[in-house]
């Protein structure tokens, strides 16, 4: 659980160095690029911790799923609120098709 908490903390901070600048866009693109850098550090602060408590209960395919979809579940909750973006119904079925993926990744075989 603990990675998981940690891999969703990285993602709020990844998503808002990727895309919380779009709502400034008449910011200049050099500040934009440093502000995005130093959000990013907190990012890795997170990120490398949980992979390196995660690696052993999960492998790097795993962690890689779980990853991408707890990064579609922040980003989703990000453009509808933040963003003020629709969600599409196109966009949940991309997103249930990710989460199939992870019942792919996770199954025994």
């Amino acid at each position: 659980m603990c990675t998981i908490i940690l891999l969703t903390i990285s993602n709020i901070f990844m998503t808002f160095a990727w895309y919380g600048h779009l709502k400034y866009k008449s910011a200049p693109l050099f500040t934009v690029i440093v502000l995005s850098w130093m959000i990013a550090f907190f990012e890795y602060c997170f990120q490398v911790p949980a992979n390196r408590i995660g690696h052993g209960v999960f492998n790097a395919a795993q962690l890689k799923i779980l990853q991408e979809v707890i990064t579609l579940i922040v980003f989703s909750i990000f453009s509808v609120l933040y963003l003020k973006e629709e969600m599409r119904w196109n966009y949940i079925v991309g997103f249930m098709l990710m989460v199939a993926a992870v019942f792919f990744i996770f199954k025994k075989w």
